[in-house]
């Protein structure tokens, strides 16, 4: 199926995990190039398992369109081209040099000089290049992190779908992440689709939000329109204060949680 809208356009995406249907029916879109978007929600509301429907991964059916192109259409290949997905958890490193398994990750699409001086870049961005030597066995979970994503930035691909690409970061690996992906959008024009559990960081650094409960959409707009108290509430069960600091950044003050 072909349309004529342009960005990343998501039709009744019904989504499963083993026999249990997570997601039933979700509709967004279109996100625009160069558009960070933050999936937010408490645990089991079924962004990680949105996401890999997204990438054509598992049980799923729906139109996920990509420039009016259907890219369950495309061959495997051609879908790696435009659509990458990075997991929460990356598989036990093996005795590779990380700055080899970042260009392995665009072997075929440049030459090898290339190809280096895209890995060394990429590490560079997120302030990992002090990893370029090492191998990934040695490598701690939340430092294969950053090499993974390393490896979905030299591949350049239309639409990045992070799952939790922070959560086992430190603050300012954290911030450099979510730079990253911001210019990485901006620059490249990559839609960026970002499962996040620190709220604060989509205010941050998403253009907008996508709230999910119980696997359905709940909310879906600007942070500073969608973040509210009562959001915070309903979805969180959490009571809190949504204000703006002396630099005029939107901060979440907690006061406690609410009776379920």
């Amino acid at each position: 199926m072909t349309s004529e809208v342009n960005g990343l356009l998501i039709r009744k995406l019904a989504v499963a995990y083993g026999r249990k249907k997570v997601v039933r029916s979700f509709s967004l879109g279109p996100v625009p190039r160069g558009a960070v978007l933050a999936l937010l929600g408490p645990n089991a509301a079924g962004k990680s398992t949105l996401l890999r429907g997204i990438a054509g991964l598992g049980s799923a059916s729906g139109e996920v369109l990509f420039d009016g192109i259907d890219l369950a259409r495309l061959s495997r290949v051609e879908r790696a081209k435009k659509i990458v997905y990075m997991p929460q958890s990356q598989p036990p490193g093996i005795a590779l040099p990380v700055i080899e398994a970042v260009m392995s990750a665009c072997s075929g699409l440049m030459g090898r000089e290339a190809a280096m001086r895209q890995g060394y870049d990429a590490l560079a961005q997120l302030g990992a290049s002090d990893l370029s030597m090492q191998l990934l066995s040695e490598l701690s979970g939340g430092q294969r992190q950053m090499v993974a994503l390393a490896q979905a930035i030299v591949r350049r691909p239309d639409v990045l779908l992070l799952d939790e690409p922070t959560s086992a970061l430190d603050l300012r690996h954290q911030i450099r992440v979510m730079e990253c992906a911001t210019v990485l959008a901006r620059e490249q024009g990559t839609i960026v689709l970002a499962v996040l559990h620190d709220v604060p960081l989509a205010l941050r650094y998403a253009d907008t939000v996508a709230v999910l409960k119980g696997g359905d959409l709940m909310a879906h707009g600007e942070p500073e329109m969608i973040v509210t108290p009562q959001m915070l509430a309903d979805i969180y069960g959490i009571e809190a204060r949504v204000e703006r600091c002396s630099h005029g950044r939107i901060q979440i003050m907690v006061d406690g949680t609410l009776a379920q």
